[in-house]
């Protein structure tokens, strides 16, 4: 079955989305008009979709919509989460066109969000407007799970979740953001592939704070509040978590090798066979391959001192960790203690979420993944594999057993390097695949 009704005019309707800078880290600056205007924006966008679907608001930025299927209530729904916030803007960075522009050039939409992720957002409501439009009714429930402040912890996604948990209801599948269509998914990979995110790391963020004898910087003592975070910064370095592969990259390898020829076919056989070796060659490869097997640590902010002649009588930094699965919030607080071997940096711990568990890839759910995939990316295989940032379907993984992170858009990779960065796009035909893969989804659920 395949809608007849495609409206025209997404690049439009994202453009009029990306001119709001619901900038969530920005609030207080802002306020919430930009939040309440992007609301009623929807409401006007997409008109079916606010008469057939109901609407909950969860606190002041989370919408939930449940779009009633032809199921019961004990078949578990489909959930679809995006978010309507973004991340700030540095005024000193060189934008081709204005960041809250929403410029339509070249067969792409600029601005921020546009991947990052109200592009995602609106493909998910394009496919449910023109299913609308035909008079289709979803097999099962379908929600629609949106939070603004995803990007500042998600607090309106987690109260979305624990509603969904104080009512019973275990959703069948939930899909968010997270990997996409890439080029070349590996340096030694060649090719294109849909990342599909099977579990995402979790999140630790500490403050490291030392205290010293305060003075006269004329007559320093051995060690400054100021060198002692410095040296606890030192160690904490990339060697500081063992590698370790977990099964989803070791599946991810064997998929690979199972559409490569030649020597690269050899290499990703073994990989995938071998995940002690894995982890240390991805570990040697640094960046991304990297974060994929272990615990990353990146020291983010520090701060000491009163004036340039005057020793500090306190120093401190902050450390954003990404714990690898199979690891926990408690060994790696643990384990950073032990790595900086000093009793007068106190580490405290100011947010943290832990791993998720792994999604299946021989299931129901993500054989359905990747059958909307064949309908809107045709020849390109979804390919499991972790996803390395947050996302509000953390929420979720807790309690559902299917939780995968994927956003159906070809993303180049400048593309990728710009979220959260300069000159953020996508391409026009890219939200047309992403509305297929979604209108798919929806009428091949059973």
């Amino acid at each position: 079955m395949s809608s007849a009704t495609i409206r025209l005019g997404i690049a439009e309707r994202l453009s009029r989305m990306i001119q709001l800078p619901t900038v969530s880290a920005e609030l207080e600056k802002r306020g919430s008009a930009p939040f309440d205007d992007f609301v009623a924006l929807l409401a006007e966008l997409y008109p079916l979709t606010h008469a057939h679907l109901v609407l909950e608001r969860h606190t002041e930025f989370g919408l939930l919509f449940r779009w009633k299927g032809k199921g019961t209530a004990s078949d578990g729904p489909l959930v679809l989460m995006a978010h309507y916030d973004v991340v700030p803007v540095d005024e000193s960075d060189d934008w081709t066109y204005p960041p809250f522009e929403g410029r339509i050039a070249g067969g792409s939409v600029y601005g921020r969000g546009a991947l990052d992720d109200k592009g995602p957002l609106i493909v998910i409501l394009e496919a449910v407007e023109n299913l609308l439009a035909d008079g289709f009714t979803p097999a099962r429930d379908v929600y629609l799970s949106f939070g603004g402040n995803e990007e500042t912890y998600g607090a309106a996604a987690q109260a979305i979740a624990d509603a969904f948990r104080s009512r019973g209801i275990v959703p069948w599948l939930v899909v968010d953001e997270g990997g996409a269509v890439v080029d070349s998914p590996l340096p030694f990979v060649p090719g294109r592939a849909a990342m599909i995110g099977v579990g995402e790391k979790g999140v630790l963020t500490v403050t490291i704070t030392a205290r010293g004898e305060g003075g006269h910087a004329s007559a320093p003592p051995q060690l400054t509040a100021v060198a002692r975070i410095a040296r606890a910064i030192d160690r904490l370095d990339a060697r500081t978590f063992r590698p370790r592969a977990p099964k989803a990259i070791t599946r991810m390898l064997s998929q690979f090798a199972g559409q490569s020829s030649g020597p690269a076919r050899l290499l990703l056989r073994v990989l995938g066979s071998v995940p002690p070796l894995t982890a240390q060659v991805f570990a040697r490869l640094g960046g991304e391959p990297a974060a994929l097997v272990r615990t990353t640590v990146a020291a983010t902010m520090q701060s000491g001192g009163t004036a340039a002649n005057v020793l500090p009588s306190q120093a401190s930094a902050t450390v954003n960790l990404r714990i690898a699965l199979g690891e926990t919030v408690a060994g790696t607080v643990r384990r950073i203690r032990r790595r900086l071997r000093d009793p007068l940096v106190v580490v405290r711990v100011e947010e943290s979420s832990e791993p998720s568990p792994e999604s299946a890839t021989d299931n129901a759910q993500f054989a359905l993944l990747a059958d909307a995939l064949a309908a809107s990316h045709p020849g390109i295989p979804a390919v499991p594999y972790v996803m390395m940032a947050a996302t509000d379907s953390r929420h979720f993984h807790r309690f559902s057993p299917a939780v995968y992170r994927f956003a159906p858009l070809e993303m180049s990779n400048a593309q990728r390097a710009s979220i959260h960065g300069v000159d953020e796009s996508v391409e026009i035909i890219a939200l047309e695949r992403g509305e297929k893969f979604h209108r798919t989804l929806i009428e091949r659920l059973r």
